[in-house]
């Protein structure tokens, strides 16, 4: 696998500041001190706005058996993305925090982050959980840095930007952005992804296109993506519009409404698994592309007790065991899945297995080996991103 384009001090960077604001081990240990296990079972509610309970939701539920006196009843729910900020900063105001822990992608993490929805997490509470940086995968480890402290990484997959689409359809295969864009031209309306602030593939192929551009800075959306915004706006002439969430593009694909969709490696897996999708499509990657890796992060919003928080911080020490992370390699959702070190697909559930080994594609393993995998852009520049798409791009066709 290609080397990162990163150094381990942009992923420490976020810590390296400890001493300059005051902070000493006295006070860390302090602080993970003062956060104790209730002598009771609290009851907890937790949101997906990331699709991650199809990874993480049996090894939540393990966590509830095996720790009845800490957890009494769990509640799961989910929802979009954007929706997420929006609803905490309401309790919050209200002092009224219902959601105790909440799932979520890059997107809704950046938006928090942007806020100060979220409680500091790190280091006031490492020791509380595994060393992070010795049990992660060195990509899931770099992704932790996006978390700026305030969430800690559960799930990881190398992720995209893909060109899924039906080979009865397509004859002849874009294999660069030029190609690409004259393709959407020539079959108008036939290509198609969803809003980049609520899709996974959404979001990888606006953040891709960069790279594949050579634009004068991948990862400054405002100053060095004259190029990327240009050749967005001429693909979207050739969009019939953009749904809000992936699900939509998958169906729109199956159906027949599409024949050419942006994709990743679990969006491209999954739903054939489930049969939303025929299994006889293909994926294509365009020259010159980097993979942008993608990360569910776990995040507690400010407002939560205590004695929950200190249940929380158990749950996600629980949920980084090799045991449970075997669990996230699902049915390919966000294939491979698994956040830390040695956890080969032999550990996880039979189903998980079969459906690897009849839907998974061999190629995949030399395209994450021979590709450079980069980082999304960082929080405040993701945001950024997310709202020029929306007024420059999406505004024009979105339904």
């Amino acid at each position: 696998m290609k080397e990162f384009n990163f150094t381990r001090r942009n992923v420490l960077g976020g810590m390296a500041g400890l001493t300059a604001i005051g902070f000493s081990r006295g006070a860390l240990a302090q602080a993970a001190a003062n956060l104790t296990l209730p002598t009771s079972p609290v009851s907890l509610n937790i949101i997906d706005v990331a699709g991650n309970l199809a990874l993480t939701q049996k090894a939540i539920e393990n966590y509830r058996k095996a720790k009845p006196k800490l957890v009494s009843r769990i509640t799961f729910t989910k929802a979009p993305a954007p929706e997420l900020p929006g609803k905490l900063k309401a309790q919050q105001a209200a002092n009224r925090v219902d959601i105790d822990l909440v799932l979520t992608g890059t997107d809704a993490l950046s938006a928090g982050i942007d806020q100060q929805l979220w409680i500091k997490l790190l280091p006031d509470y490492a020791s509380k959980l595994p060393n992070l940086q010795d049990v992660y995968l060195p990509a899931a480890w770099n992704m932790q840095s996006l978390a700026q402290n305030q969430g800690v990484v559960v799930t990881y997959y190398p992720s995209g930007p893909l060109l899924e689409y039906a080979p009865d359809r397509v004859k002849q295969v874009p294999t660069t952005a030029d190609e690409l864009l004259a393709w959407t031209k020539q079959n108008s309306g036939r290509f198609m992804y969803a809003r980049p602030a609520n899709s996974g593939p959404g979001r990888t192929f606006l953040m891709g296109i960069p790279y594949l551009l050579g634009d004068k800075d991948p990862k400054d959306p405002i100053n060095g993506w004259d190029k990327t915004w240009t050749y967005l706006t001429e693909l979207g002439k050739n969009i019939e519009y953009y749904p809000s969430g992936t699900t939509a593009v998958m169906k729109e694909l199956a159906e027949g409404s599409r024949d050419m969709i942006a994709s990743t490696t679990g969006w491209d897996i999954n739903p054939r698994v489930l049969g939303v999708v025929p299994k006889d499509v293909k994926v294509a990657s365009l020259k010159g592309f980097h993979w942008v890796s993608d990360a569910h992060y776990m995040c507690v919003p400010k407002g939560v007790s205590n004695e929950k928080l200190a249940v929380l911080i158990d749950l996600m020490a629980f949920l980084l065991t090799p045991e449970q992370q075997a669990y996230t390699y699902d049915e390919g959702y966000f294939y491979p899945g698994p956040a830390v070190k040695n956890v080969p697909i032999s550990m996880a559930p039979q189903d998980s297995q079969d459906a690897i080994k009849e839907f998974g594609r061999p190629e995949y393993e030399q395209l994450i080996a021979n590709n450079p995998i980069e980082l999304p852009l960082t929080p405040d520049k993701m945001v950024q991103a997310f709202r020029r798409w929306d007024e420059q791009v999406g505004s024009k066709q979105a339904k």
